[in-house]
């Protein structure tokens, strides 16, 4: 996504108030005020459609998996196996056992981290991540290399918020076997160039790891096409339930990575000598899963691939320019990622106010963000700040929602100068 001031013809054609109607949560006031819901990058408000296959699951097939011959057993093993097939389809993987359920992307990490980092580290090895990153892909590496002797190293951003893939450039080498890159990033709405610094990385004979987490809702992804070897996201910010999540990895270092966790399902037999592990992927799937959650998520994707990842990303731009035109109007306002290539999140600071107190203050507004350091500390460190107010569309949003944004930007003024 571009920073331009063209509107797309594909956008139009999305019926904004026809998908809002499809989201109970929207449909309240906040204060007396029509709720805009800007807080998308923390997690995404749910559509009729993955209710009703929650309450569907709960109401008739409500059953524990794999290990049942009754009816209800069969029929939620059927729905939560289907799913995995909707799952490789919606990001093109090669295979249904690339496929693995986890808690979310944060688990994803750590299983990658733990598994396949806790396999091939060692001393002097060293793990690549940027400067942009979420927590979720910085702590779980640094654990690794604390184990395994390896070294932590990290790509610098430009002021803008782009990654200096150049300095990747010269920092690859024999030494570098795992990179880990978010592909949009949740403070400051930069688009990496995935695919660029997976070839790169190739070719030092690195493997990758993508956090697409704040990507797979808003944008088409194709793990095939990028090339990365591990891709994770969460479903709660892809309109599906909380705690519940993907990993992609190919079949050939998923089979070679030892189990995560133990227990049940992830066994094939079991002696108090040893164990024998599952095939792919319920050696990875230790336990009752989250199967409602694999259920609504598969409903979510559904309801996004029934509007279109293109339309709502070209919807998404046309938001982000709009509301990058309507933001300069807010005197002492400064943008904090300005990246060429950019998502529909605004990260920004005022001068007379902190972001808590702008949030607190849009909250009587009935206009809802997020205010903190998201989960990327290091990320403020690198711009002098201790936090941001962030603002981030989804394909409900609508140019009402930025109206109202900019309406509450200017009350904060008024208040706090």
């Amino acid at each position: 996504m571009s920073m331009t001031t063209t509107e797309s013809p594909i956008a139009e054609a999305l019926d904004v108030e026809a998908i809002r109607r499809d989201f109970p949560v929207l449909h309240q006031e906040v204060h007396g005020r029509r709720l805009a819901y800007l807080d998308n990058a923390a997690t995404t408000q749910k559509p009729v459609a993955v209710l009703d296959a929650l309450r569907h699951y709960y109401s008739t097939d409500n059953a524990n998996i794999h290990r049942g011959v009754h009816t209800l057993s069969q029929r939620a093993t059927e729905e939560y196996e289907r799913v995995r097939g909707e799952v490789r389809a919606f990001m093109n993987a090669r295979y249904d056992h690339e496929i693995v359920y986890v808690r979310g992307a944060t688990e994803a990490i750590n299983l990658v981290a733990s598994s396949y980092g806790g396999m091939v580290l060692k001393p002097g090895d060293e793990v690549v991540i940027s400067g942009m990153e979420h927590h979720s892909n910085i702590v779980p590496w640094q654990m690794v290399c604390e184990r395994t002797g390896a070294h932590l190293r990290v790509i610098p951003i430009t002021d803008d918020g782009e990654l200096c893939v150049d300095a990747l450039a010269d920092m690859l080498s024999e030494r570098t076997k795992i990179v880990a890159l978010v592909h949009v990033s949740n403070s400051l709405g930069t688009i990496n160039p995935v695919r660029e610094v997976v070839n790169m990385a190739h070719e030092a004979g690195a493997k990758v790891l993508i956090d697409g987490a704040q990507a797979v809702s808003h944008m088409p992804v194709d793990v095939q096409a990028t090339g990365c070897d591990f891709y994770a996201f969460s479903g709660h910010k892809a309109l599906g339930p909380t705690g519940i999540g993907v990993l992609y990895g190919k079949a050939e270092l998923l089979d070679l990575m030892p189990p995560y966790q133990g227990g049940g399902d992830m066994i094939e037999t079991v002696t108090f000598e040893r164990a024998t592990y599952n095939k792919l992927p319920a050696k990875f799937e230790a336990g009752t899963p989250h199967i409602a959650g694999a259920i609504g998520l598969g409903a979510a994707l559904q309801y996004l691939n029934g509007v279109g990842l293109d339309r709502i990303s070209a919807h998404e731009e046309n938001l982000l320019r709009y509301a990058v035109e309507r933001i300069a109007e807010v005197p002492g306002l400064r943008l904090v990622g300005t990246a060429r290539e950019k998502a529909a999140i605004l990260s920004f600071v005022m001068d007379v106010a902190h972001p808590h107190d702008i949030g607190t203050i849009l909250d009587l507004q009935g206009v809802a963000i997020r205010t903190g350091h998201h989960c990327t500390m290091p990320l403020m460190q690198r711009y002098g700040l201790a936090a941001t107010a962030r603002a981030s569309f989804a394909l409900y949003n609508s140019r009402d929602d930025v109206d109202a944004l900019i309406h509450g930007l200017h009350i904060v003024r008024e208040v706090f100068h």
